[in-house]
């Protein structure tokens, strides 16, 4: 299990680098450690080196992770990432602090009828499907603002910023393009006058790009645990 903790300093060095290559605050980018598929005690790995971010995909696995953690030292923030059925809003509204993948209003307010009064607002973001692609979740590019304005009117929910996952590329030009397209939409967004301030973008294989253009959060799994095995 140290070698999640090297793991972590590889990927904080890499967020550093990018961000000082483009004249960015290093600490104005959150590493998110996406630890869905994996069990407890890799997490408490994380967790023991200092990381503190965890991003999941699956409810009950989270939960369950989230049970046997209660112990773990100091306060863990916990971010939902993968598609949202309506019949998993509840668990997620009331154990979740984010949600990663809003991209209809249904869904949207099904998390703010469910969020428990007394608990902080659940910190939201839309997943844009930025090329339309069947194969993945999402809304399209010129459904986000409507959307972003229905979804910051809803109570118990605060609307951060948006989400995406590009298409794989190995060309970082290509990878570029793809997170300004994002970042240009959450710019239409600040137009309008929503405030957010959440680019949640770039993985593994891609965060230098997503850095170059502005992340705000990074979603790194595969780096920091290693290859999945899905049952």
């Amino acid at each position: 299990m140290s070698l999640i903790a090297d793991h972590l300093q590889a990927v904080r060095q890499r967020i550093d680098r990018a961000a000082q290559a483009c004249g960015r605050d290093p600490a104005a980018v959150t590493l998110m450690a996406v630890s869905k598929t994996f069990d407890a005690d890799a997490v408490q790995a994380a967790i023991d080196a200092g990381h503190t971010v965890f991003g999941e995909s699956y409810v009950q696995e989270a939960i369950a992770k989230m049970d046997a953690l209660q112990a773990a030292r100091g306060p863990l923030a916990w971010h939902f990432i993968g598609p949202l059925q309506s019949n998993k809003a509840r668990q997620v509204a009331e154990h979740m602090d984010w949600v990663h993948s809003i991209d209809r209003l249904k869904i949207a307010q099904r998390l703010s009828d469910l969020r428990r009064e007394g608990l902080a607002p659940l910190q939201v973001c839309l997943q844009v499907n930025l090329d339309n692609e069947a194969t993945k979740s999402g809304v399209a590019p010129h459904d986000v603002l409507p959307l972003a304005q229905a979804v910051h009117g809803l109570p118990r929910l605060q609307l951060r910023g948006l989400m995406s996952i590009p298409a794989p590329s190995d060309d970082p030009a290509v990878q570029r393009a793809a997170f300004a397209r994002l970042a240009a939409l959450q710019q239409q967004l600040r137009d309008a006058g929503l405030p957010v301030d959440t680019l949640s973008m770039g993985m593994s294989d891609d965060l230098e790009a997503a850095v170059a253009e502005g992340a705000t959060i990074v979603r790194v799994g595969t780096a920091i645990f290693g290859n999945r095995a899905y049952a």
